[in-house]
């Protein structure tokens, strides 16, 4: 069997090293397959590592990397009519039938390293054409895998991913793993259910470590669990951490977990912040009971407010996230996130984009299910944003959500804090809400607002 020369390729990853590149790196190289890796969110596309690749296969774990790379797949293929291209991650079976259009020959989602080495395989053993090769791999997979250590060989250095800021103002270069994929819960708007459909899978406590090791030794001294929900595997999940902690015990981390599970493993929390984590992302989502019921989150207003209220007791940082336009938001009810936000000094916790997310509705999304149950109008399926669209039935809704989009995407290109920003996001909704009264309503004061130093955050902030 010859050995192939394979291009693996992410677009964007949130301002980390991809884990989704070094991961099947490690098994394409234990089949002496020759791999390149190249991350376009810090890299200029190699036209001779296009041109001289047998295999070029795009990582798409999210919305923003499928758009990217659904650019730069035309171009791949102009270079290189040759090569076999592969699409794996998240997004690529519910996108299946447009990137099949573009020239996609194998489509891989979930546990896709088992996926790819068997492509290479195949690939390699394959004579004459390779490029339209027909797919035999499911597309879809959820096979118990036994994960090797990801080999990050020929990524960019770890200093040119996003930073940890501490309080002081220092900062710590962060390395990036996964302990788990997957989620055993449904929501609705989730990318993660059309693929996992409410499984996980564990990722090896020893792979797990040993890829902080390495990470370690390259220079890290924060590291961001990329798992979509930490507490999936609770035991699992306190083993690593306190694995990572007795070994590096200067270095910090954080992770990811439902508003659900932090409350339904609040015994958990202390062993957290003494583990040296700097703070846990929850996904909100809203503050609206009935929204949250047309998401499936699992939780209530009431719930998010309490975990605010232990996280606080405990000392661990809260990062909510939110997506706080949907068909079914009210400029009050926009409103009354803000405030919410603001009554729980949180203000500063929250990156100002997370305040102007609006629902996306990709192909496969379960949110289908309901959206003709309610009113939603929603519009023919729309390549370009590989999404339906849909208009909220308020248009002053929308206008705002445009508005602060605008304001958000100049106040941070000026280096604007967070603060700051919220205030002009205060005012903007202000007025919003005050547009058909006679007289302009007076924005009411913002609570007092904790310095922006006193929150640690990465330097690129959580995006979709």
């Amino acid at each position: 069997m010859r050995h192939l020369t394979v291009l693996l390729v992410s677009t964007y990853e949130l301002g980390r090293q991809p884990f989704g590149l070094a991961s099947p790196a490690a098994w394409l190289r234990a089949d002496g397959h020759s791999v390149h890796l190249l991350d376009l969110s810090r890299q200029n596309l190699d036209d001779d590592l296009v041109r001289a690749a047998d295999l070029v296969a795009f990582f798409l774990p999210m919305h923003t990397a499928t758009r990217l790379g659904v650019r730069a797949l035309a171009k791949v293929r102009a270079l290189n009519p040759h090569a076999h291209l592969c699409a794996y991650g998240l997004y690529a079976p519910v996108n299946a039938r447009l990137l099949r259009g573009m020239g996609v020959a194998t489509i891989l989602g979930g546990e896709f390293e088992s996926g790819l080495r068997s492509l290479a395989r195949r690939l390699a053993a394959a004579e004459g054409d390779i490029a339209h090769l027909p797919q035999v791999e499911p597309e879809i997979s959820l096979e118990r895998q036994e994960f090797l250590v990801p080999d990050r060989a020929g990524l960019p250095p770890l200093e040119r991913y996003a930073r940890l800021t501490l309080p002081d103002g220092s900062t710590r270069m962060v390395g990036y793993t996964e302990a788990s994929r997957g989620c055993k819960h449904r929501c609705r708007h989730c990318p993660i259910v059309p693929v996992y459909n409410g499984r996980f899978r564990i990722v090896g406590r020893d792979v797990v470590l040993e890829d902080i090791r390495r990470q370690v030794a390259a220079g890290a001294r924060h590291l961001t669990f990329g798992d979509p929900d930490f507490f999936n595997g609770p035991a699992h999940a306190v083993e690593i951490v306190e694995a990572l902690h007795r070994e590096f015990p200067d270095v910090s981390y954080d992770v990811t977990a439902k508003v659900e599970h932090l409350l339904e493993h609040r015994e958990l929390l202390p062993v957290l912040q003494e583990t040296g984590c700097a703070f846990v992302t929850t996904a909100v989502e809203s503050v609206d009971d009935r929204v949250l019921r047309m998401l499936d989150k699992g939780h209530s207003r009431a719930d998010f407010i309490h975990v605010a209220m232990l996280m606080r007791a405990l000392g661990l940082f809260l990062v909510p996230t939110f997506v706080p336009f949907t068909p079914w938001t009210t400029l009050e009810g926009y409103q009354e996130l803000l405030s919410t936000i603001a009554k729980l000094e949180l203000i500063e916790n929250v990156p100002p984009v997370q305040l102007t997310i609006r629902l996306l509705i990709p192909a496969g999304s379960r949110l289908l299910e309901i959206t003709h149950l309610y009113g939603v109008e929603l519009g023919a399926f729309e390549p370009e944003l590989l999404a339906y669209p849909w208009r909220n039935p308020d248009p002053r809704v929308d206008e705002l959500q445009r508005r602060l989009e605008e304001t958000v995407q100049r106040e941070s290109k000026k280096g604007t804090g967070r603060g700051e920003i919220f205030a002009q996001i205060w005012n903007l909704a202000q007025r919003a809400a005050a547009a058909d009264s006679a007289e302009a309503a007076i924005p009411p004061p913002l609570p007092p607002m904790a310095a922006r130093a006193t929150i640690p955050y990465l330097t690129e902030p959580w995006y979709c």
